[in-house]
């Protein structure tokens, strides 16, 4: 089921990958890896909360 729609997952996967580029350039900390949260729900066009606050962007 999805619930996230195409212009919330092209942000999500964006702001992902973004977020995981801190780990490998830049700054290089750790906090980076808070970006695979985004990509994967971007990728998978379901976010938990979304469903938990019956909330729906598709």
């Amino acid at each position: 089921m999805q619930n996230i729609g195409n212009i919330d997952r092209i942000i999500r996967i964006v702001l992902g990958i973004l977020l995981l580029a801190l780990v490998f350039v830049g700054p290089q900390t750790p906090w980076g890896w808070v970006g695979l949260i985004p990509l994967i729900t971007g990728l998978v066009s379901f976010c938990p909360l979304y469903a938990i606050f019956k909330y729906n962007t598709n």
